[in-house]
Parts: structure tokens; sequence; C-alpha cells
């Protein structure tokens, strides 16, 4: 089906690969699942129902420590599809436009498009909402369904269809088809376009966006009774961490803007449960709309010619260590799922230690298919680790999150950023004043003992030579801290 490549230097690459399809180029099918943790069987979770992503991740590579650059879903979201971490793409909000900030970057579908792809954004790839969600030169095609404004396309139930706001109840289980909400309709149109690309001579990077399990967490019925909501598990911890700052642990806002949430944030044990049964609803919905894909590619026999590549745009806590939604730096906001498939791959179900980054994604993705790295990407390449899963990787993976000094919302890279690296066996933030580089606050949460992040140690004695190490560390994520 694909055109052949006939560059020797992309056949000397080829012959170095982890798979061996032969000569033809191959697809790329992206799947951006926004707002999702871990929350899949493949990562361990005992309660959450995915199969189909699950059967993915059986014959390809689950990367168990993967990392987004910021937690919040355009700065995260253009650091992947730019290869730049945010300081260097300068979007750290949601209105920021990357051309207005680095008008000469080539975003990896762009990328892949001047290689002759055919590229498509099907939902939400870049952000949903305004102008940021629009990008020409990536595609192809114009997207469909990347803003998302109608209330029917997020809402079934006649109480939640009244009113002008865009928010209304938080959860929502109703008696309808896949296709009612939104990304049951994103699924669908991403399958007409495999259909028709299937049939074209040029190879395809078809990008797939599904927007749950971000609230509300509206799912179809049949998907909330999957789960019996007395046997999910409540959260681990549901305080603050001992001796946090308050800058790290500050509410986003998101969650208290639905109408049956308190404003104050103050939400109950009955409502946690409701809400945490409506995440993983949202994701078994998701689980089964991904499997639908797979089959298309498989009953257009393409199934083995194409790279298959799912990830969350950053992690998301459901009331564990007294937070909702993400917006931070600790470790259930910044970790996140990232599973890649490489047709033919000689080694299936690995699920490597090495610390990974969403930056990394560019260059992994164009190695996988062959396609020279641009050198201006600020990622390395993973392939490696596809072929030998213990190999010695990273030692460090970086994060950040600005504030405002008081408000809960910041804009552009706020009056203080948290630089947070994350280490084999511990999470260091610093918090630091934009104008000055003063730092004004410090974490440190030991994971051989703390896994959960529940108490800061930076102020103990005993702790002060990992500090020193950790600063170091820290500054080499960043050029304006190598000062």
């Amino acid at each position: 089906m694909n055109a052949p490549r006939i560059c020797l230097a992309a056949l000397l690459l080829f012959s170095a690969s982890p798979c061996s399809t032969g000569e033809s180029r191959k697809n790329v099918l992206f799947i951006s699942i926004d707002d999702l943790r871990p929350t899949l069987g493949c990562y361990g979770d005992k309660t959450a129902i995915t199969p189909n992503i699950d059967k993915i991740a059986e014959k390809g590579t689950t990367f168990y420590r993967a990392y987004c650059q910021q937690a919040l879903c355009s700065p995260s979201r253009l650091s992947l599809l730019t290869g730049l971490r945010p300081n260097s793409t300068k979007v750290w909000d949601l209105n920021v436009h990357f051309r207005e900030s680095v008008p000469e970057a080539v975003t990896l579908p762009q990328h892949f498009k001047n290689q002759g792809y055919l590229t498509r954004s099907i939902g939400k790839i870049f952000h949903g909402g305004g102008k940021p969600s629009k990008d020409p030169p990536s595609w192809s095609e114009d997207p469909l369904y990347d803003q998302v404004r109608d209330p029917k396309l997020r809402y079934a139930l006649p109480k939640n269809l009244k009113g002008n706001d865009l928010k209304r109840d938080s959860t929502e289980s109703a008696e309808i088809a896949d296709n009612h909400y939104v990304d049951g309709k994103v699924c669908d149109s991403a399958i007409k376009t495999l259909r028709r690309y299937s049939k074209t001579s040029a190879p395809f990077f078809l990008a797939v966006g599904f927007r749950k399990p971000h609230l509300p967490f509206n799912a179809p019925k049949k998907y909330w009774d999957l789960y019996q909501r007395e046997q999910i598990p409540e959260p681990l911890s549901s305080s603050h961490p001992t001796n946090a700052p308050e800058i790290a642990t500050r509410s986003w806002k998101e969650l208290e803007g639905y109408t049956d949430i308190p404003s104050n944030g103050m939400i109950g044990q009955v409502k946690t449960q409701e809400l945490r049964h409506g995440y993983y609803a949202c994701v078994s919905y998701i689980d089964s709309l991904v499997g639908r894909l797979i089959r298309t590619l498989n009953d257009l026999n393409i199934l083995k010619e194409t790279v298959i590549c799912i990830w969350g745009d950053h992690g998301y806590h459901l009331g564990e260590q007294g937070l909702w939604t993400k917006a931070n730096n600790y470790e259930l906001s910044v970790r996140v799922p990232l599973i890649f498939s490489i047709p033919m791959q000689k080694k299936q179900g690995s699920k490597p230690n090495g610390l990974v980054e969403l930056v990394d994604l560019y260059p992994s993705i164009c190695e996988a298919c062959q396609i020279k790295i641009p050198p201006s990407l600020e990622g390395t390449s993973f392939i490696p680790l596809l072929n030998d899963p213990g190999k010695e990787w990273k030692n460090a993976a970086y994060s950040q999150f600005p504030r405002n000094r008081t408000r809960n919302r910041h804009t552009s890279h706020g009056e203080i950023m948290g630089y947070s690296v994350r280490t084999n066996t511990h999470r260091y933030t610093e918090w630091r004043e934009w104008k000055t580089n003063k730092v004004i606050d410090i974490e440190l949460y030991d994971h051989t003992t703390d896994p959960n992040e529940m108490t800061n140690i930076a102020s103990l004695k005993n702790f002060q030579d990992q500090l020193k190490i950790l600063n170091i560390t820290l500054k080499k994520g960043w050029k304006n801290l190598q000062q």
C-alpha cells in the first residue's frame, strides 16, 4: 500500500529497527486521551476494565514511568507536539498560541506532512478551546471536532441540557449510544478516515483525540454498570502532604465550577466515590472506542503497517493528597500512560522502568517511521528501550508548573515557577520567583519509603546532602537555572 523508501540512510536505520515490515513506510495512529492517569489494567490497576488498551500493550511497550512536562492540557500537548519544553515553547497557560511564541517550530504532524504523509486531526489534539486548537500547517485536511462547545455533545440528560454555562453536573449516566457524546462521534469519523486512507498510496498520520475522562465524567450507562461503586477503592490519602507549602497544593478550581460541587471544594465521601466511579466508567468508555479503531486497522489489513501510540496528556488526582484534577507537580498529576506499538515488534509486552518524558515522543515516532529527527528537538528517542527494556536510561524526568502569588490560576509563566525533577528514588521541587530566580520553597519526597508523596522531608537534617545533589540534577533541566 505504502510507497517504498529508497534512501540508503533510511534503509540503514531500518536494519537497526526493533521491527521488520519490509521497505514500506509505516502509518501512525496517534491516540490522545485527555486527563488519563495510568488507570489501566496494563499498569496494574486491578479495578480498571480496559481489555482493548491492555491488548495493545501486550503487543507493544508500556512505559511504566512516563512523565509530562506540565500538568495542564495546552502546555503539555504543545511540548509533545513541538518536541520542546514549556520554557522553550513559552506556552504555560491555556490561551497563548505557540505560533505567536515560537513561529518557526515544526510540529510532529507537520514534519510528517512535509515527508509526504497524509495528516489529520480528529478530536482534541492541540488544546481544545479557542485559537490554540487550530494549526493549519500541521494538517493535510481540516480538523474535525477540535472545538466542542455544544452541550448536546457533552450531555444527554434533560436536566443537564438546560442553562447557558458550559459546566452542568460533574457526572452523568444515560441510556444512550456511544456516539451520542462527542468521543463516539470522533471514533466514527476516525474509522471513516481510516477506510478512506487505506485506499491511498501515501502513508498517513492520523491523530485521534478523545476528551474523556476529562470532566464532566459522562459515559453511557453500560460503562457505569461495569463497576460496583462499593468495590472502587477510596483515595489512599485525603489530606495534603505534611509540610507541603500552600503554593504546591493550591486548587486549580476546575472541579468546583460544576453545579453539583461545593464552591469551597469540600467534597464528602459519597460524592468522592461517585466521581471516582464516573472516572472509571469514562476510561472504559474510551477503551471500547480504542478497540473499535484497532479492529478497523485489522479489518482493513493495515494493522501490520501502522505504529500505534497511546498517550495521556497528564495525570490526574481523584481526591488523593486532598487534591482534584491536575495543575500541580505531584506524581499523580505528572505521571502519564504511554503505550507504543510497532508492527511486528520483536520484544512484546515489556514494561520498561526507565524514565521517559512526553517530549521524547516526537523523536521516537520519527525513528520508528525511519524519518529524520529534527536537530532542534529537546527530547530523546526511547526506541532503544523497545528491544532492551532494562537498558540504562535517563536519570531524571522534568516537569514544571507556574503559580501566581495568590490567585488559583496563572497567566503566562506566572509570578512563581515550580520546577520539579523525578529521579529513580526521589521527587524534588523548587518554587522560584520568576523575575529573580530566588527559591522561596522546596519539596523533597523519598519514593523508596513514601511512594504516595505524603511527607515533605526537605527541612530534615538527614537529607541536606541529598538536596544538594538533586539541586544540581534539577538545574540540568532548565537553561535559566544553570546560572
